[in-house]
């Protein structure tokens, strides 16, 4: 298989447009047109990473966090991140990762945290914003079965939890074509009424190429009109961090042990324990501090995330539990993640966990 298929797949499932300013998810290494049977999936990349794939001839390595963060202006060696790039291109290992963007997917990160967890009515804690756009576009009643599945399958009309969703309002199209046009309907330069259906969808900014070429490639008439609007409505289907309830409320403590448990997290730091139950947890895998906030607002019990600072506790204000069970921990499982959707796309297709440890942070 190429390469580029499978880069492919992962941009639109993860869609790139999701991921943070400063971030640099896709494909980072390697030559999209090479053929590859088998890929590694890994949190981190490193040297021992990367030897691993070659011993196991993987010409592809897929991580969640990005080996290149930053412009770089010379491959010479000089440091980890430069000698893993050149033992890549050597070996012709292709490298693509997938970051902020699979944070913020709505089965993401965080979700496969609250996964592992139990936890039931699971929804996203801060969604995304500044993201939805609305399609209008005008049909003849004949062709709107067509245009509207054309739409609904390259990406529109996907509400929360509801796909296919649409307006439609039956009325009357006028138009007049001069003598270069060829009607689908009516004459060239005569006045002409038409029955058509006013088409209303909803997409993500993300899919408005795909959906647009599929209005335009299904619909009828030689001149296509429609609008396309900004709304400033959430997305709740995805964002960052997530909110949930566990199966039944437990203690502060058999939470903390639970979650030491689960993530193997050999060192949880925490504010001080509430003294109520615990029944809605909010969660934020790797660094989500910032949305501790959206927590407290939430009426979460707990609050689970990593790299929280020493200042940070103090927000938690005795009104929620705050738990750091470590950056990586809290990440561990997103193999998991990029593994389901791969192998449902492409059930063939060989995938490898990788077995090296790449936690840089040591307990003792």
């Amino acid at each position: 298989m190429k390469i580029k298929e499978i880069c492919t797949f992962l941009d639109n499932a993860i869609p790139l447009s999701y991921q943070e300013d400063y971030d640099n998810a896709g494909l980072q290494v390697g030559d999209q047109e090479a053929e590859t049977r088998s890929a590694l999936l890994t949190i981190d990349i490193t040297e021992d990473v990367v030897n691993e794939a070659i011993i196991n001839k993987c010409g592809l390595i897929i991580s969640h966090h990005p080996l290149i963060f930053r412009s770089l202006k010379k491959i010479t060696g000089r440091n980890a991140v430069e000698k893993i790039i050149d033992k890549a291109i050597k070996n012709n290992i292709a490298i693509y990762s997938a970051h902020t963007n699979l944070d913020i997917l709505g089965n993401g990160v965080s979700r496969k945290m609250a996964e592992k967890l139990s936890l039931k009515n699971v929804k996203v804690l801060s969604p995304l914003n500044n993201r939805l756009l609305k399609l209008v576009t005008f049909v003849p009643e004949d062709h709107i079965e067509k245009v509207r599945e054309a739409v609904f399958n390259a990406g529109g009309g996907v509400t929360g939890n509801y796909d296919r969703c649409s307006f439609n309002v039956h009325g009357h199209g006028t138009f007049r074509g001069n003598e270069n046009s060829s009607p689908f309907v009516g004459e060239k330069g005569k006045f002409h009424i038409e029955k058509e259906v006013r088409f209303e969808t909803v997409l993500l900014s993300d899919r408005k190429e795909n959906v647009i070429k599929a209005l335009l490639s299904s619909h009828p008439y030689e001149e296509v009109a429609y609008d396309v609007y900004h709304l400033v409505n959430q997305y709740s289907g995805a964002g960052l961090g997530c909110i949930g309830e566990l199966p039944s409320p437990v203690s502060g403590t058999d939470l903390l042990l639970k979650l030491a448990g689960t993530f193997d997290a050999r060192g949880v730091r925490f504010s001080p324990i509430p003294d109520k139950m615990i029944r809605i947890v909010a969660l934020c895998g790797g660094a989500g501090i910032n949305l501790l906030g959206d927590a407290l607002n939430s009426g979460a019990d707990a609050f689970v995330t990593g790299d929280v600072r020493y200042h940070d506790f103090f927000g938690a204000e005795g009104r929620i539990l705050l738990a750091d069970i470590g950056h990586f921990e809290s990440e561990k499982f997103t193999t998991e993640i990029l593994y389901e959707l791969i192998i449902k796309k492409f059930p063939t297709f060989a995938l490898r966990f990788s077995e090296t440890n790449t936690n840089p942070i040591n307990y003792l």
